[in-house]
């Protein structure tokens, strides 16, 4: 490897630590390769964010950073040097795994689909768009960790989706706050609640209704994709189950405070992820439980 590409995969590898919250914990049960190889598709997934997060940065300059930096994966893919810390290692990734582009560009699309105002009509919707910024991470994932059977594709599109489902119910009032409404139209509608309710953090029996609502359409993602454990090669089942158990907890404990995700944002301690990390390394063929 020569020195240029060890300079990205480092400085990948430190800014998944610095910021990869529940993802870097994960991380930790593979082999070191295929470590370092996942902070460097970490590290491509913070920056699209980032440059799509930066209110400092009109709507139409965020926008174009966007493009921008989808025109220098795709210089890159052709063989085009970058000067951009993360862009060497992402590609030598994507190289050596066969990642198809597409999935890149799913996630840059997704991305700056939620620069602006966010609301969905219905499900299937919020489906397509929970597709780019989470299915189509979980499909660059299993390219680097291995499977067998081309059912996994789908399973890893349900376990992005299952994970999605969670931030979203985490972080509802702030998203809403900053006018993105991910619960879909219709579900506000069906239980009775307003997006008025939702910026001013009302817990009422229509919002304990349809976050019951939300939070079990959610495991029923979480069951799906747990049966993408046994396709996955033996050095991605740990990772899985990592992750599973992380975000599946952070389920969970929406559901154990009566839905409240108001007072607090909620977290899962270090010491619990640990935990979590440790029980997947020591069970490796365990299949996840569903939360």
């Amino acid at each position: 490897m020569d020195a240029m590409l060890a300079d990205s995969f480092a400085y990948c590898q430190q800014l998944a630590k610095l910021s990869g919250r529940n993802f870097y914990f994960s991380f930790l049960t593979l082999p070191r390769p295929m470590f370092r190889d996942m902070c460097a598709l970490y590290a491509f997934m913070r920056v699209t964010d980032d440059l799509g997060d930066d209110l400092s940065r009109s709507v139409a300059q965020r926008t174009a950073a966007l493009r921008s930096w989808r025109g220098a994966i795709d210089a890159a893919i052709t063989g085009e040097p970058s000067s951009h810390p993360v862009v060497s290692a992402m590609m030598d990734v994507q190289r050596r795994y066969q990642i198809p582009v597409e999935y890149l560009h799913a996630v840059i699309k997704g991305v700056e689909s939620d620069i602006g105002p966010a609301r969905f009509e219905t499900f299937e919707h919020l489906s397509h768009y929970c597709y780019h910024v989470a299915g189509a991470v979980g499909l660059c994932c299993i390219h680097i960790w291995g499977f067998d059977d081309a059912v996994a594709l789908d399973r890893a599109v349900d376990c992005g989706l299952a994970f999605q489902l969670t931030n979203i119910l985490r972080d509802l009032r702030e998203d809403a706050q900053n006018d993105r409404v991910y619960l879909p139209q219709e579900d506000l509608v069906r239980f009775g609640y307003s997006e008025e309710d939702l910026r001013e953090g009302r817990i009422n029996e229509q919002f304990r209704e349809l976050m019951a609502f939300q939070v079990n359409r959610a495991r029923s993602y979480y069951r799906q994709g747990g049966e993408l454990h046994s396709l996955l090669k033996s050095p991605g089942r740990p990772i899985l189950a990592a992750m599973m158990g992380i975000y599946g907890r952070l389920l969970r404990r929406i559901e154990g405070l009566q839905y409240d995700v108001f007072t607090n944002r909620i977290t899962l301690s270090r010491t619990t992820k640990l935990s979590v990390t440790a029980m997947s390394l020591l069970r490796p063929g365990r299949r996840p439980t569903v939360p």
